[in-house]
């Protein structure tokens, strides 16, 4: 199981250490310290397979000598409490080989360390546990001190700041998933505190192998009895409400398997006996509901937490749907439809359907829109009837750019919503009951956020508004609320594609929106745009030959080159600034230390801004052209035509902007794109990546990724959306070891006028294909003009997580055991137990609606702010 470590510390005389020996142990070798007049010799420790000295540009080629560059260090260091180097730790995911653990951690060294003008000594450790179970990490040596030809300078101060550390750990968790994804491994890690993710446990250190067989021998190992302590302090909190485990693992997953648990209790228990009884308490707790079967036959559980909450969300979307107060006359909407088409828009027969339905009385609409089908356009004609008649429109959406492209691409004021809950929680700007707002991506939020969206509104009487697409980005949070609402209360939907000049391309969007990958890149590829090489090298160069060519012809044209990795990304924006500074489009090079490390940045460059900054006008993903760069301050020319000045003392957060992962860029629209095509990409980041363009779009790729098209077609096919507990609705059957009450979904009792309504044929099909069921159709209403194209409810009768249930040797020999001592499979108090919970659920559901209040006052509670320390591992697996 991936686990998220990453630690830092400053070594120094003061604590006693010698930066040669240091070197000597984590490298597994024989070195000879100058100060101290004698040898460290560690040549029989075990497990380094990787050692290597990393020099940054400048530095004499002396120094790769491990054995003279920290012997330099030591007489560098005058004082005798001198601090003569940092050693950074991280750990590296055990699912990974070893070769593909030593990229991973030599990739990462020589961008955020090496490329800032340290010299870096890695040491990959591949030891075993005493549980048989590799633990793969790395130390890293770091100088402190500026280094040039004639050797050591300065320190530099800025290399201690808390907030660097704080963007290493970060950039650290983005580097593991981005290759774990590519690698196509299922599990991430996350490099936020415990009580930044609303976790109620608490980190864990961790115990290095060769820590552990020092303990093993009685000796005292380095934070071994602090991990232990935390792990069985952490096993003991479980225990004793296991409920805090059971909120930890739904935090990011709806639903979990028995070895989702056997994992998480493992890694939360101090030993055999109490590992058996963090797991059976999770297991059997009375939250815990049993949901059936997946469709890979994998027994999937649910909290009654993680189901209150998709309740709740029905709930409130039920209520916001039956309100009828926000009603548009027919003249303000002929007045605003009038003005579009006075400025040369016309809007296609499914846009205005979709204008129809957005502007009905219900407080609750959702529209499903393909990629570039000109959602935003008929949402700028639908503010200007609402306005029109005295309503306030807001807009919201999860990332600041794609609350900026809503606002750009329809006129509706727009914030992130993060941003909005801040100042709910806080009682400012408040929805009230003559608001309207747009959600848009709708699809990317998850379940537990959007509740408190609905809730917000529902409580106000204010309109929402959801727009999205289920096929694209998966939400980052546990659940898929926007399709599970589309499912139940019918969508308007726009599969009429606009953004792609050509009728065969816009046929290719459509067919990446229903899932016929295959045709969609079989289109492209009759069309010259697909393009295989040897190796991904090669593809890289291919790529940046032809981005060049283009850019040369057009260069009034927008264009972006897109992949799936931040590496990769930086590999690209690296070749394509080569390519200008070659062609003299280029000023002179100046060294600009930004967030992300040291950049170079020049007159013409592009830009890319990636953090939120109201006083700058900038989102994370706003790009931009330098006009004038300076050492401290860069003049910009966004592409909105605004114009901007970036004190880098202040804000550092850029980097170039020639390429981007394709999770900026959801929501955007370019006239050409090129594309790297990496193993990590999936059907949804690749339907994002070939839809964003207006005019043309190639796709590169290496045989050493793929071996031929059909292997290409595979990868960028996958479908790993996220499902909910409310897509089961089969009774389980009982479990090995002892019943478990089954979750059923609720049908409303009264369905009045927004009952659920046949499903149009291409979102039944995407939702038949990623579930697995049977289409059920309800029996199709007559047209009327208050009826729009809508999708039905439909109850889920498979899972869709390919999850594994598997459980570890102990998993087993626990249930084992519990079998064994209950002696039976099903017992009338486990049943009255079973229907006692559902009355609870049952309850739950007529309880009074969850008002904006006790919202706030959650959310208070939750946004408490962890106290940045460099002495603390916040890192926790996911």
């Amino acid at each position: 199981m991936a686990i998220y470590h990453f630690s830092a510390k400053i070594m120094g005389r003061g604590t006693g250490r010698s930066a040669v020996a240091s070197a000597a142990y984590r490298s597994a070798s024989r070195l000879h310290d100058e100060r101290l007049g004698r040898h460290h010799d560690f040549t029989n420790k075990a497990g380094v397979v990787h050692s290597e000295v990393m020099l940054p540009e400048g530095a004499p080629e002396r120094l790769r000598d491990r054995e003279t560059l920290w012997n330099e260090v030591e007489a560098t260091e005058k004082r005798k409490d001198a601090q003569f180097a940092r050693e950074v730790e991280f750990a590296i995911p055990r699912e990974m080989t070893r070769d593909q653990g030593v990229a991973l951690a030599r990739e990462f060294v020589a961008r955020e360390f090496v490329g800032r003008g340290m010299v870096a000594d890695l040491n990959v450790h591949w030891d075993i546990g005493p549980d048989g179970e590799a633990k793969p990490h790395a130390h890293v040596m770091l100088t402190m001190r500026e280094v040039g030809p004639d050797g050591f300078g300065p320190k530099v101060r800025e290399w201690n700041a808390t907030a660097l550390l704080q963007s290493w750990r970060e950039n650290w968790a983005r580097h593991v998933n981005d290759r774990l994804s590519q690698l196509g491994i299922e599990v991430r890690i996350d490099h936020r505190s415990y009580d930044a993710q609303g976790i109620e446990l608490e980190p864990q250190h961790k115990i290095g192998a060769a820590g552990a067989r020092r303990e093993a021998k009685g000796e005292d190992a380095e934070r071994a009895q602090d991990h232990r302590a935390i792990a069985r302090d952490n096993g003991a909190a479980i225990i004793a409400d296991p409920r805090v485990g059971l909120e930890t693992l739904t935090r990011q997953q709806a639903t979990f398997t028995v070895r989702d648990l056997a994992m998480f209790a493992h890694r939360h228990s101090d030993g055999q006996e109490q590992f058996d009884r963090v797991l059976d308490a999770m297991r059997h707790h009375e939250t815990v509901l049993a949901l059936g079967h997946d469709g890979h036959g994998a027994e999937r559980f649910t909290t009654t937490s993680m189901l209150s909450a998709e309740q709740v969300l029905v709930r409130d979307a039920e209520h916001l749907a039956q309100m009828r107060g926000h009603s548009v006359s027919r003249a303000d909407l002929g007045r605003a439809v009038d003005a579009a088409e006075a400025r040369g828009m016309q809007l296609g027969a499914e846009q205005r359907a979709a204008l129809d339905h957005v502007l009905r009385k219900p407080g609750l609409a959702l529209v499903v829109g393909y990629a570039g089908a000109g959602k935003s356009a008929m949402l700028g004609v639908a503010r200007e009837a609402w306005e029109a008649t005295g309503y306030t429109v807001r807009g919201a959406a999860l990332s600041g750019i794609a609350a900026e492209n809503l606002e750009g691409g329809s006129g509706i004021a727009s914030r992130t919503i993060a941003s909005l809950e801040h100042g709910w929680a806080r009682d400012r700007d408040r929805l009230t009951p003559r608001d309207v707002l747009v959600v848009d991506e709708a699809g990317m939020i998850g379940t537990r956020q959007l509740q408190r969206v609905l809730a917000e509104a529902a409580g106000a009487g204010a309109k929402v508004v959801m727009v999205g697409d289920a096929q694209q980005l998966q939400a980052i949070e546990a659940g898929a609320a926007f399709r599970l609402l589309a499912e139940r209360h019918g969508a308007a939907e726009i599969g009429e594609v606009r953004r792609q000049t050509a009728e065969w391309m816009r046929e290719a969007t459509r067919n990446f929106a229903t899932g016929r990958t295959g045709e969609a890149l079989a289109a492209y590829n009759q069309a010259g745009m697909v393009h295989a090489a040897d190796t991904r090298d090669v593809a890289r160069a291919a790529l940046i030959d032809r981005w060049d060519a283009e850019r040369r012809d057009a260069p009034a044209a927008s264009r972006i080159i897109l992949t799936h990795t931040n590496q990769e990304v930086q590999m690209l924006n690296r070749a394509a600034r080569d390519r200008l500074h070659a062609q003299g489009e280029l000023g002179t090079d100046l060294a600009i230390r930004t967030e992300r490390g040291l950049r170079e940045f020049a007159d013409n460059d592009r830009i890319l801004f990636l953090k939120n900054e109201r006083d700058l006008g900038v989102k994370n993903g706003t790009l931009g052209t330098i006009e004038k760069a300076a050492p401290d301050n860069l003049s910009v020319r966004l592409d909105d035509g605004r114009r901007i000045s970036v004190d880098l003392k202040t804000y550092a957060h850029v980097d170039h902007g020639y390429a981007a992962t394709v999770h900026k860029t959801q929501g955007m629209t370019i006239d050409r794109t090129h594309v790297l095509a990496t193993p990590g990409l999936d059907g949804h980041s690749s339907y994002v990546a070939l839809s964003r363009h207006r005019t043309s779009t190639v796709l590169h790729y290496g045989r050493d990724d793929f071996a031929d098209e059909a292997a290409l077609r595979r990868t960028l096919a996958r479908e790993r959306p996220k499902d909910m507990a409310l897509d089961y609705d089969r009774a389980a059957p009982p479990s090995p070891t002892r019943p478990q009450p089954t979750a059923v979904a609720r049908a409303p009792a009264d369905p009045g006028p927004t009952a659920p309504r046949e499903q149009p044929r291409r979102l039944a099909a995407l939702v038949s294909r990623v579930f697995g069921r049977a289409e059920e159709h309800t029996p199709a209403q007559a047209p009327t003009r208050d009826t729009s194209v809508a999708v039905g409810s439909q109850e889920a009768g498979g899972g869709r997580h390919p999850g594994r249930d598997q459980v570890d040797a102990r998993a087993q020999a626990a249930s084992r055991a519990k079998t064994a001592e209950s002696g039976r499979s099903a017992d009338p108090a486990n049943s009255d137990q079973a229907k006692a919970l559902r009355a609870m659920m049952a309850a739950r559901n007529a309880a009074p609606r969850q008002t904006p209040e006790a919202m706030r006052e959650a959310l208070a509670a939750a946004k408490k702010a962890p106290v940045a320390s460099r002495d603390k591992d916040y890192g926790a697996e996911r």
